[in-house]
């Protein structure tokens, strides 16, 4: 069996008396993209700062493709892709002279996707970095991620000023990467980012990992927002107490002489399926289970102030799901 891509092991770092991640653990699969979400803030950056060996950690252990690290941490750099979020450039050179320079950084002046990558992404290499627009800056950081072909890459807010037509190819060269047996590890604040590519997700919260569940099991225990209009006058405690029904009200029915339910679901629908099947049911609307809204779940009334990384180890911000 292969090692996994990524281990973590009671992972946890410190900045003074200040907890950046505390007590991680995560184990990341070879052949998986796994998407790693939390407000700017929670601690992803840290976390992959102590994978790359950017940052040492006060405690724990993680292994990359089975390798420690940071004792091995070159023979790690040589096998991986990386993005940061941060993504600095030189603003005199091209994003041509980037690209042969960090190909030679990697004893490989020419990367077998190089080409390729540049036509898909329709990267523009021929014109001073300053002169580029975000989204073409962040092509070329994406070019260089995957040019090399790795094992694994690591992707930190990937899709940042990108337009929907290359977040779309984007997407598609994730899906192709693990076809081919490779790994991703997709850290972002963004929902839409990982949502539709990910196999599992963890929600990371002031530094500790709260979650982690494929993106199907997600969506299976997210709250439904059910209407149910009836023909005649309902009495409200017929339906008040029953199991998985929050957030209950019954009021006239603005299209008809009748009343509209309308509640939070979460779980079995069942008993209240059979608690409006005692009354003429004219109408029924159950919304798609929304991922947004669990994830959100996760962040509501986060009080705790302990896990934060000093100022300036991670900006906070606010919480962006779409």
């Amino acid at each position: 069996m292969p090692p996994a891509a990524i281990e973590i092991r009671s992972l946890t770092k410190r900045y003074g008396t200040v907890r950046g991640i505390d007590d991680i653990d995560l184990l990341v699969q070879p052949g998986e993209i796994f998407g790693f979400l939390g407000p700017n803030g929670a601690g992803k950056t840290t976390t992959i700062r102590v994978l790359l060996d950017e940052l040492r950690p006060t405690s724990g252990r993680a292994t990359v493709l089975g390798l420690d690290s940071h004792d091995d941490a070159t023979a790690v750099h040589r096998r991986i892709g990386y993005l940061p979020g941060d993504l600095a450039l030189y603003d005199r050179l091209t994003g041509a002279a980037h690209l042969d320079w960090l190909g030679r950084l990697r004893g490989d002046p020419h990367p077998v996707d190089r080409d390729r990558l540049v036509e898909r992404f329709e990267v523009e290499l021929d014109r001073p970095i300053r002169e580029l627009s975000k989204g073409n800056r962040q092509k070329v950081g994406l070019v260089q991620a995957f040019m090399h072909r790795p094992e694994l890459v690591i992707l930190d807010e990937p899709t940042s000023g990108l337009d929907p037509l290359m977040q779309d190819e984007f997407q598609q060269l994730l899906r192709e990467l693990v076809d081919e047996g490779r790994t991703v590890f997709l850290s972002s604040h963004s929902l839409d980012e990982v949502q539709h590519v990910a196999d599992r997700v963890g929600i990371i919260r002031s530094g500790r990992l709260v979650t982690v569940q494929t993106v199907d099991d997600l969506e299976a225990a997210a709250v439904h927002r059910v209407e149910i209009r009836f023909a005649e006058v309902v009495d409200q405690a017929a339906f008040v107490g029953l199991p998985g029904v929050r957030d209950l009200e019954i009021d006239d029915d603005p299209a008809g002489s009748g009343s509209r339910l309308r509640c939070s679901l979460s779980g079995d629908p069942d008993l209240l399926v059979k608690a409006a099947a005692a009354h003429t049911v004219t109408d029924l609307v159950s919304q798609h289970a929304d991922l947004e809204e669990i994830f959100l779940t996760f962040y509501r009334g986060d009080s705790d102030e302990s896990v934060r990384p000093e100022a300036g180890a991670e900006r906070e911000e606010g919480l962006h799901v779409g």
